[in-house]
């Protein structure tokens, strides 16, 4: 009987449409991930041995910087209406005169050091140079005059409903009356409860921390 040849066919895989779907992939991930900005302040925290995941939305981040000027932040990445929410009642009650566009600003305004005589030019600088700007820090020292007291009110009434966490960041190098300052303006507005941000230290060996992990595992 006469044999039959089955025609052999190339085991090679075309590889180019595998490609092309990781590059897009890839270029959905670079789009669509925000990246956190730069600290405009340098703030060097003490450490601790305790981790937790610092929130994103739904907090004020309150910092301290080395030579004790206080600086006010917003975190909330889920609904940007907040910051209008916030500097819109800043501005109705100090009475600033704030343009639309130095309010649309705000938005985008990762940190806060000016008194208030000073956020009309603050707001006047594009986001991104923001950094470049030396601010001066909120006023918090005169008992009379805690500038934050405002600041962490209006975000109390703009996130009114909702579960807000306080969060502060001091440099390890600041001193105690301007943390002292910065509770005040909390107790002020009924609010008692903050976190403190720390720098993640290694576990001391046979500290009750690191002999409770032992156990666990």
């Amino acid at each position: 009987m006469p044999s039959i040849k089955i025609p052999k066919k190339s085991t090679d895989t075309d590889m180019t449409p595998f490609v092309d779907i990781a590059f897009l992939i890839l270029s959905f991930f670079i789009m669509a991930t925000k990246f956190k900005p730069p600290d405009p302040v340098e703030i060097k925290t003490p450490g601790s041995v305790l981790s937790q995941k610092m929130p994103e939305s739904n907090a004020v981040l309150i910092s301290i910087d080395s030579s004790n000027k206080v600086y006010f932040s917003i975190l909330s990445e889920k609904d940007p209406s907040k910051f209008d929410n916030v500097i819109n009642e800043i501005n109705d009650k100090q009475k600033l005169g704030l343009t639309p566009a130095q309010i649309s600003n705000f938005r985008k305004t990762y940190m806060v050091g000016v008194p208030f005589t000073g956020l009309k030019q603050l707001l006047d600088i594009d986001a991104k140079e923001q950094g470049n700007v030396k601010q001066p820090g909120i006023p918090v020292m005169d008992s009379t005059n805690n500038q934050l007291t405002w600041w962490i009110q209006g975000a109390k009434n703009a996130f009114a409903g909702e579960k807000l966490v306080y969060l502060i960041k001091g440099d390890g190098n600041s001193k105690y009356p301007a943390f002292e300052a910065v509770i005040e303006a909390l107790k002020k507005n009924e609010e008692f409860k903050y976190s403190l941000v720390t720098s993640l230290d290694d576990i001391p060996v046979g500290s009750a921390l690191d002999l409770e992990l032992k156990r666990a595992k």
